[in-house]
């Protein structure tokens, strides 16, 4: 256990599952909790990891393979790290992160097919022994998720125009990590209303980190 207070909570999930609503709704509980509260998200969360998302959410889908996509988002991950949640935590404050290391197990790992042992040792190098406290996993089929972006941007993103396979491949990821590390990792029905999301999330709050 930490010595201070401060938590770091992840919301992962494949495109269109609603993480962006729901880290503003669990922001605001922790907050009515009485703690301090920092939003972020990866790639991104720091101006230097904003310049990498860049890199890697605008473009054609083939302008990165699956190995270069990696090294930059570990690279943003550390700068995402340095700058922004280990600081945070260090006071005290919880951090709400929209992805964190999982996304890049679903979508590099599972999703292009990448070795999932070299991943595991670029976290190692970049991220170490720090984990997340709790993950909160927002499950919905693919063709549900990417209909729902699609319609909230007007246009695609770089991952959301990847084949329909490789986005079935990134959900099937997900719910393996779930699996894998039920003690850190709570499944959450992204079908629901986003109240009932929102509720969902907040009794996995209360149950796993207490008030």
């Amino acid at each position: 256990m930490r010595e201070t207070q401060g938590r770091f909570i992840t919301l992962e999930g494949g495109e269109g599952a609603g993480k962006s609503t729901q880290v503003a709704r669990l922001k605001e509980l922790i907050e009515t909790r009485g703690h301090e509260c920092i939003a972020t998200r990866e790639p991104g969360g720091a101006p230097g990891a904003e310049m990498v998302r860049k890199l890697l959410v605008e473009g054609p889908a083939e302008r990165w393979d699956g190995v270069t996509e990696a090294l930059l988002h570990f690279a943003a991950r550390r700068e995402h790290l340095r700058t922004t949640v280990l600081p945070a935590i260090a006071r005290g404050a919880w951090v709400v992160s929209d992805r964190f290391a999982d996304s890049t197990m679903a979508y590099q790992g599972y999703g292009h097919g990448i070795d999932r042992a070299i991943l595991g040792t670029l976290y190692d190098i970049t991220v170490g022994a720090f984990r997340p406290d709790l993950t909160l996993i927002l499950d919905l089929p693919v063709d549900t998720g990417l209909a729902r972006a699609a319609s909230r941007r007007g246009k695609e993103t770089r991952y959301e125009s990847l084949p329909l396979d490789f986005h079935e491949r990134v959900r099937a990821g997900f719910l393996d990590i779930a699996a894998a590390d039920p003690e850190r990792c709570v499944v959450i029905d992204a079908t629901a209303a986003i109240d009932d999301i929102a509720r969902a999330i907040g009794d996995a709050l209360s149950t796993r980190l207490g008030s």
